[in-house]
């Protein structure tokens, strides 16, 4: 599909579906419309209730002005039943079509009757959950004064939210966050919302927008049982809008701006419009288009931390820190991670690093953009049996991190579904299809440029004759490595020269991060940077409730397949049946990479319905590994007021290794990241001929440290000396992940249904954890004999081989923590709200550990917000504090300290009922405050809007 022509088709198809109405109208025989409005009891209009005719599934939801209307053709008389979370459930006898009703509703508990069906993938009350659920409503989305409603998924309890940039947020629960995670899935209307091979959900790329979103459920912690891989730390599923139900056009237009930053700068725009149209055409079919479009300039990248400060990587010479460290290893500077030894003419031997790029430089436009288009078109064959055909597709831009930072650039999503949604089943197929456009990864990119200039040998012999010129010229060593520096990178290529920009153009779109030319006048192949990934993956799933057959207990059945169908890029996947050397072409044999599970579910109610017993047993099946039982026991014990609900659940979950975890082989710029599958290795000796890179570098610095004090030491004596520093890794193919989860909590509405409580602790106990292990292979030997020549090798990084590998921790990983939620309607309509979150590992591995557990969460974060609807008429406004405590950091981009910080977020909303508008005016981190939270992240600042919502249902 030709990305350009994207938004072109879009508009034509919008536009053709716009018509289609029209000409269907007049078709409509025999039906009539039931019409009114829908207030609370303090006379304020309800928008988002349920109408629903009785015993049929026509049925509608007020709009912003309390309005509904529904088309029906069922004979009168006939009974309606409204309901909205909050108020007590009403039915209606209507006697003709020409009523007009007036229904105002009755206040009641918070979420005495609200259900969720994510966390036993059926249908039950929130309250009375087996484990732990947060579910955000169509109202709560609309009131969040977050910069969008999927920002809002970061105040809920137990969610941490990392935004990578304005297009490119993830949320985790419960540990182990990093920006790409493996272990959270995210679902949209059931459909797993990730790219093939990034393998991770692109944000909300080509998810809802901010007129079809209905809710938001959350699960935290393990979902295995049910939901199989990728769901060991939790998984999310948003719900949008059914088009019988919600009907009519709504428009979303947004203008907001960012970057406060000072010193002379402007603020930048950012604008997001949105469109919806949804219509019932008869009793049967009904169809809905949604189209979006977001620009705006994104956060920075540009921190000049140091992972690799002066007096870590040469100790020996006090002077070469700060702005002289010639080793510097800047956060957001790249092809400047690796240092090499150089000795002077007095012997003395530095860690001295290439100069590298900034990101900004490399980047040079912070602009991002994201277009989406989603519509659906649904066939009711009878009341209670729904098909449903649904395509989304999404265009982005953006900042993603895994072990590099990676510009995404015109990235193309799609997905497919069809699904048969019965009383009792639900049979769901989907297709996503990825394209990842015009993309790039940053260290090959600088790295690229600095080898295209000057190969690295040529760069470090330039740099010592001109470090000795300048020390016999009589300069200091802090100015003689200044001249050094200087010297080597002439003739470099210059960020804003035309030179530079034709350069930087030329790698980003090569596709082949492994060549390297021999000098910047060479006819040789440049190497590229370009991330050129155009893979899919096809899924079918099924469940099915027994209840029509099964009348003694509740019985719930059901089973998928997945396959992943990748077209080796010659970068992050290659054809492995091609020879060592040609691996790294792009194109060969696509890798196929499948997996088949099935679960069943049984629940049990004893104790004149007061305590609920659920078990179920999932197993799953891949192709590259034994299958794995997946097994869950959970009690729900209620009592006999209905207000006291106690939870406890043990589940034992497995992860297959994700396909980027399993197959990767990519060149990182001097270090090869490469997947933990056995085969891989063969003929590269990492698993068992390596030493760890820590230790290497430990090493180098070492000998380096002995030969500086003492001239009359030899470099291979200190080699000998310091040998016993080299720990040899021994790794192991990798194999799937497993978690002992326990959890407990309790939920409760106390206070005449004004306090909503809610309460769950978790103890997690992880084997076979899978993280990233670097690791130093010698060109030549055998790690377990440490002969002159392997250790000569060890100490110059040129004559070794590095990899990154993904295998599993050799112990077992826990962790544990608790939340607190606290929801309290305390007078007229003011309600305040607040969670405290803990989460910990039992044993802190994370600094010394050799294999990566990256934990990567706060010990203590928590959300407080207050907040009225309508604290006059047609006014509303709401308010939300987040802070979180610092943590280090941890990942193979970079280890660090990420600060404690806090910000405050807040909105007034104002009604136009009689337009059908609503305006909100809001900011995100109202005070400004700077804060980022991962290494390597953006800088996020201020950001503040005005929204215009206008929603006008059809047949008003």
């Amino acid at each position: 599909m030709n990305i350009i022509k994207l938004p072109i088709r879009i508009s034509y198809l919008f536009l053709l579906t716009l018509l289609l109405p029209l000409l269907v109208q007049a078709q409509l025989n025999g039906s009539y419309i039931i019409g009114g409005r829908i207030t609370g009891d303090k006379n304020e209009q309800l928008g988002g209730a349920s109408v629903q005719i009785k015993g049929t599934s026509f049925g509608a939801f007020t709009d912003s002005t309390g309005h509904f209307e529904i088309t029906a053709n069922t004979k009168f008389p006939l009974k309606i039943i409204v309901r909205l979370l909050g108020y007590q459930p009403q039915e209606f006898e209507v006697k003709n079509s020409s009523s007009r009703l007036q229904i105002q509703m009755v206040t009641q508990s918070l979420l005495v009757n609200e259900v969720v069906v994510s966390a036993s993938r059926q249908t039950e009350k929130l309250l009375k959950s087996p484990v732990a659920i947060e579910k955000l409503d169509v109202r709560a989305l609309k009131e969040t004064p977050a910069a969008s409603f999927y920002d809002a998924i970061g105040n809920l309890k137990g969610v941490q939210m990392t935004t990578g940039g304005l297009t490119f947020k993830v949320f985790n629960t419960r540990g182990f966050n990093v920006p790409n995670n493996f272990r959270f899935m995210q679902l949209i209307d059931g459909v797993d919302n990730q790219a093939a091979t990034l393998g991770v959900p692109l944000g909300n790329a080509i998810g809802p927008t901010e007129l079809d979103i209905l809710s938001i459920e959350v699960t935290p912690g393990a979902s295995s049982a049910l939901y199989g891989m990728n769901a060991i730390n939790g998984m999310s599923n948003l719900i949008t809008k059914n088009p019988f139900q919600y009907q009519g056009v709504s428009v979303y237009q947004k203008l907001a701006f960012n970057h406060f930053d000072g010193g002379g700068s402007s603020p930048k725009p950012i604008t997001e419009t949105a469109v919806r149209y949804a219509q019932a055409i008869n009793s049967h079919w009904a169809f809905k288009v949604n189209f979006s479009y977001m620009q705006g300039t994104d956060w920075y990248a540009d921190s000049h931390q140091d992972f690799n400060p002066g007096t870590k990587a040469n100790p020996d010479f006090p002077t070469l820190v700060g702005a002289n460290n010639v080793a510097n290893d800047a956060w957001n500077k790249y092809a400047d991670q690796s240092t090499f030894p150089i000795t002077d003419k007095n012997g003395k031997s530095y860690n001295v690093s290439r100069t590298g790029y900034w990101e900004k430089d490399l980047v040079g436009d912070y602009t991002v953009k994201n277009i989406k288009f989603d519509g659906s078109l649904h066939y009711k064959i009878k009341p209670k049996l729904e098909a449903s055909y649904a395509y989304r597709v999404g265009q982005m831009d953006g900042f993603f991190q895994r072990g590099n930072r990676i510009g995404l650039k015109n990235v193309l999503v799609q997905n497919h579904k069809l699904e048969l949604v019965g009383e009792d089943f639900t049979l769901r197929s989907y297709v996503s299809l990825e394209n990842t456009g015009d993309s790039y990864n940053m260290n090959p990119l600088a790295d690229n440029l600095e080898k295209s200039f000057k190969t690295d040998k040529v760069w470090q012999k330039d740099y010592t004759t001109a470090l000795n010129n300048a020390l016999t010229s009589g300069e200091d060593i802090a100015a003689a490595h200044r001249a050094a520096r200087a010297a080597a990178d002439n003739g470099r290529w210059t960020p804003g020269t035309p030179e530079f920009n034709r350069q930087l153009a030329k790698i980003k779109s090569i596709n082949d991060w492994d060549i390297y030319p021999t000098s910047k006048d060479s006819t040789n192949k440049s190497g590229g940077a370009a991330l050129l990934q155009m893979s899919h993956f096809y899924h079918v799933e099924g469940t099915w409730n027994l209840r029509k057959y099964i009348h003694f207990m509740d019985v719930l059945t059901g089973a998928d397949y997945r396959t992943y169908e990748i077209i080796p890029d010659g970068n992050n996947f290659v054809d492995f049946t091609k020879a060592l050397a040609d691996r790294n072409t792009p194109g060969g044999k696509n890798i196929w990479y499948g997996k088949v599970g099935g679960f069943v579910q049984l629940g049990k109610l004893f104790l004149h319905d007061q305590l609920k017993l659920t078990g179920s047993l999932r197993y799953d099946k891949s192709q590259q590994f034994e299958g794995k039982f997946n097994p869950r026991i959970a009690a729900v014990f209620t009592t006999p007021n209905q207000r006291h609900n106690f939870r406890a659940s043990w589940q034992n979950g497995f992860r297959f290794p994700s396909l980027f975890e399993a197959y990767s082989f990519v060149n990182n710029g001097g270090v090869r990241r490469v997947g933990g599958l056995a085969f891989i290795e063969q003929g590269l000796g990492y698993f068992k001929n390596s030493f760890l890179t820590s230790s290497a570098t430990a090493f180098t610095t070492a000998v380096n440290k002995a030969t500086n004090a003492d001239p009359s030491v030899t470099r291979a004596q200190a080699e000998v000396a310091n040998a016993g520093i080299l720990k040899v890794a021994n790794l192991d193919p990798i194999v799937p992940e497993q978690i002992h989860s326990f959890e407990a909590g309790y939920k409760s509405v106390l206070f005449d249904n004004k306090l909503f409580v809610d309460i769950d602790g978790y103890y997690n106990s992880y084997k076979h954890f899978i993280g990233q292990v670097e690791v130093a292979v010698p060109q030549t030997g055998n790690v377990n004999d440490k002969t002159q020549a392997v250790l000569d090798q060890m100490y110059d990084k040129q004559y070794q081989n590095r990899y990154r590998v993904w295998t599993n921790s050799k112990s077992t990983v826990e962790n544990y923590g608790f939340a607190l939620g606290l929801t309290y309607n305390f007078y007229k309509t003011f309600t305040i709200s607040g969670n405290a979150n803990y989460n910990t590992l039992a044993q802190d591995k994370t600094k010394d550990d050799a294999l990566i557990p990256g934990f990567n969460t706060p010990k203590w974060f928590t959300n407080v917000s207050i907040g009225n609807r309508q604290i006059v008429k047609n006014v509303g406004f709401n308010v939300v504090w987040h802070w979180q405590d610092n943590f280090y950091w941890q990942n193979l981009f970079g280890n660090g300290d990420v600060p404690a910080y806090s910000t405050v977020d807040a909105q007034v909303t104002y009604g136009l009922p009689k337009l059908h508008t609503s305006v909100k005016v809001g900011g995100s981190n109202i005070f400004n405050s700077s804060y980022f939270q991962y290494v390597g992240g953006p800088t996020i600042k201020g950001l503040y809007y005005l929204a215009i919502t206008y929603d006008l249902p059809f047949n008003r």
